[in-house]
């Protein structure tokens, strides 16, 4: 389906543009800061005895920066702009929208000054205090009436199936937030939980793992089945699979969360639970890898002359290896070697750069000369070269936590005969200060390729050639040819 200049014009972009820019500033400072505190764990004196510079008040900085700063607003971007193109309608509520983008930039800034002072409820992935935790709750339910009034007021009656993912990861994290950070306040920057002891954990987990679920999987894949279609200019490669993944996964990820805690005091029972449904989770998440990549069929050749196609490809390949180390990991043979070492930050780590920033690289690159009127990406070779240095630097990266982390995992549970342990814990230490300087090379090679996007992307808006006027992009023609 094809559309005229008015109607591409009629849609609402600036909001878009906003948070694609976002997307690419908040990486490279979340990145920053996990260079800099990787560097820390190879050179403790780097925090220059300065409590805002400790480890334990950036690590928190970091992971909220790259996951709800980064892959926050490229959620924000690509959600609105994918609804607009496939329901053939502009936003729901345009002020309300640009409510979202400034209200979601002022919970980053919040929690950019709130966690390296020190004010945090302790809780992982979701440390920001109460006050925070409101105005998160706020932004989110006007972002949901934004996205669900644009399916409303759609022009066409099928649903496209990366909305269902964007619906089910709005829906879910709204719960998640609410449920999960449920206190009762006793100053401005304090609260008390109302969970406690092994309820609270298991909550915390439920939130956690749910967060990476659909916050860093559902949503992004409803990013892939939008740009990878649309790069490839092919249809999706089974509409029917998309569907049966779709109600697979988030029929099934929701209950996989206690094999964070497995050999702690959660019932056993619980801990058993969450590794089968961690171990049935392999299917529809490699369902979907296989349906993603499977839409290159036939035009498999565009892989040696479209970088940007590599970026979507190779993130997939990076999702069906996360999805696969998951559930192994969840195994409890398998989690009592890999338990608290650095196999679990590679794994993460994996899945982070490989699977959500590798998508979202794409899929900005996608965007950028649509949105800002450009006929393509200044530099294709730029786009090249990021990727081969982001590449390298992923595993590098993930390389060295597998072989670090199974390397700890055996060390601390070495023993002699007389039933002593054989190393001593800071032996381990110094057995993996190698592989931690391997990942600040590899983490400071991804920065480095975010550094060379935001001059592409600069290049691209300020001195890049101007697309036609009568022009106009039929986004949704190739992702809805098979629906």
């Amino acid at each position: 389906m094809t559309q005229n200049p008015s109607q591409t014009q009629s849609y609402h972009l600036g909001v878009v543009r906003q948070f694609t820019i976002m997307t690419i500033v908040w990486g490279i400072v979340g990145m920053t800061v996990g260079v800099f505190i990787a560097a820390q764990m190879a050179w403790p004196a780097l925090n220059f005895d300065l409590s805002f510079l400790t480890f334990s008040r950036l690590r928190p900085l970091h992971t909220n920066a790259v996951v709800f700063a980064f892959g926050g607003c490229a959620l924000f971007a690509t959600s609105y702009y994918v609804v607009q193109r496939t329901c053939h309608a502009p936003l729901f509520a345009p002020k309300l929208a640009a409510f979202t983008f400034w209200g979601w930039q002022l919970v980053i800034v919040l929690a950019a000054i709130t966690l390296p002072l020190g004010f945090t409820q302790s809780k992982e992935y979701a440390e920001l205090i109460w006050p925070i935790d409101i105005l998160i709750a706020i932004v989110w339910v006007c972002y949901g009436v934004v996205f669900f009034g644009t399916l409303v007021k759609r022009t066409v009656s099928h649903i496209y199936v990366a909305n269902w993912f964007y619906a089910a990861f709005i829906i879910t994290v709204a719960v998640l937030h609410i449920v999960n950070n449920l206190a009762i306040p006793t100053s401005l920057t304090h609260s008390y939980p109302v969970f406690s002891g092994a309820t609270d954990a298991m909550t915390q987990w439920w939130y956690g793992h749910n967060a990476v679920g659909f916050f860093l999987t559902a949503a992004f894949l409803g990013m892939m089945y939008y740009f990878v279609p649309k790069q490839a200019g092919r249809p999706v490669y089974s509409y029917r699979l998309s569907v049966v993944h779709f109600w697979a996964l988030i029929s099934i990820y929701m209950w996989a969360g206690p094999h964070h805690l497995q050999y702690t005091a959660l019932p056993d029972w619980a801990q058993s639970l969450g590794m089968v449904f961690s171990l049935v989770l392999l299917a529809p998440s490699w369902g979907g890898m296989i349906n993603g990549i499977m839409t290159l069929s036939g035009a498999w050749d565009k892989l040696r002359s479209d970088p940007i196609l590599k970026f979507l490809i190779v993130s997939l390949s990076f999702y069906g290896i996360a999805t696969f180390e998951g559930p192994m990991m969840s195994i409890k043979t398998v989690n009592a070697l890999s338990h608290y070492t650095d196999w679990t930050v590679g794994h993460v780590h994996g899945g982070a750069l490989g699977w959500v920033a590798f998508m979202t690289i794409g899929s900005v690159y996608v965007l950028i000369p649509t949105l800002f009127n450009k006929k393509q990406m200044y530099s294709e070779s730029l786009i090249n070269t990021h990727f081969w240095v982001s590449t390298i630097g992923v595993v590098l990266y993930i390389a060295a936590m597998w072989i670090a982390g199974v390397m700890q995992g055996l060390m601390w549970r070495a023993i002699e005969d007389d039933g002593t342990l054989t190393y001593t814990f800071i032996e381990s230490i110094k057995a993996t200060y190698p592989y931690y300087v391997v990942r600040v090379g590899g983490g400071l090679l991804f920065l480095i390729g975010m550094f060379i996007m935001a001059y592409n992307v600069f290049k691209t808006i300020y001195s890049g050639e101007e697309a036609e006027a009568e022009e106009s992009i039929s986004s949704e023609s190739a992702v809805g040819a098979a629906s």
